[in-house]
């Protein structure tokens, strides 16, 4: 069976790879209705290299020139980013920076870094790819950081954070579609129900007694405090801002026996690392 769901794979790349050089291959595309038109090239692109959060980085090099005309098409003129819809401008800025992150790894794909502190094939490898590399977008200069920590908190929508990819393992799920304007509550409802589906986010572990969390949370732990935060009332009252917030995010879309473990109210709540090995499917899936 898992010689089967090699060939799979392999067969997957080999037809990805295939498209991207114009070769031949078949994929059929329908864009989502409402889909804004200045998204729907990267939709299409995501729609075929994208897996369960993994990207087929081969054949996103391969295909470099669909990314390269997305990225240039996102720096809009300002006056024509400002007459969007706040939904519209959220979706915005998480579809550029997944493409930013897109575009910044296939300019150096493979990856194949010489520091210790990151895997050898982390995004992390590259010189600066989140704090000095600048790209345009919507009449200005960013860098990747800019956009997450000076442009998103603005909106005061912390599942924002968990939509964005960075290139990594440990990141919210790379979602197989464009963000949209008309379609970004239902979306982001989709970001906080997959956030109890993956370990990379949540790990409840009543052995351990223990919830740990992503570190993306505590990064951006004001953001999550001001959105979720109830207070300190109830049978959390003594746990901390940031661990009230996250309960109240994660019980919604807890099952019966997890929110009983939760009530019984004898579990720390702890911060995994982050695991920033690329989310690349070229080689076959990371477990």
């Amino acid at each position: 069976m898992l010689e089967i769901r090699r060939v799979v794979v392999l067969l997957f790349c080999a037809s990805a790879i295939g498209t991207a050089a114009g070769v031949g291959a078949q994929h059929s595309y329908q864009p989502p209705a409402g889909l804004d038109p200045l998204h729907r090239s990267y939709d299409q692109m995501l729609d075929l290299y994208v897996r369960d959060g993994m990207v087929y980085y081969n054949a996103v090099k391969s295909d470099r020139a669909r990314v390269d005309r997305y990225v240039a098409a996102l720096n809009v003129p300002a006056a024509t980013y400002e007459a969007w819809s706040q939904e519209q401008k959220m979706a915005f800025w998480v579809n550029a920076y997944n493409a930013f992150v897109l575009q910044t790894v296939a300019n150096h794909y493979p990856i194949r870094g010489k520091s210790k502190d990151y895997p050898v094939n982390s995004i992390r490898q590259i010189p600066g790819a989140f704090e000095k590399t600048k790209h345009r977008a919507a009449g200005r200069s960013v860098t990747l950081d800019e956009i997450e920590q000076t442009i998103l908190p603005g909106f005061k929508e912390p599942r924002l954070y968990l939509a964005l990819g960075r290139g990594a393992v440990g990141s919210g799920r790379l979602r197989s579609e464009a963000f949209s304007g008309p379609t970004l509550a239902k979306q982001l409802e989709a970001v906080a129900a997959d956030f109890l589906r993956h370990k990379e986010m949540v790990i409840l572990d009543r052995a351990a007694n223990t919830i740990s969390l992503t570190p993306i949370v505590s990064w951006r732990e004001t953001d999550f405090v001001a959105k979720y935060d109830p207070g300190a009332e109830g049978p959390f009252a003594q746990r901390s801002p940031i661990e009230r917030a996250m309960l109240a995010f994660i019980t919604p879309h807890l099952l019966p026996l997890e929110k009983e473990f939760l009530r019984e109210n004898q579990f720390r709540v702890i911060f995994h690392d982050f695991d920033w090995r690329l989310n690349d499917l070229t080689g076959g899936r990371i477990d």
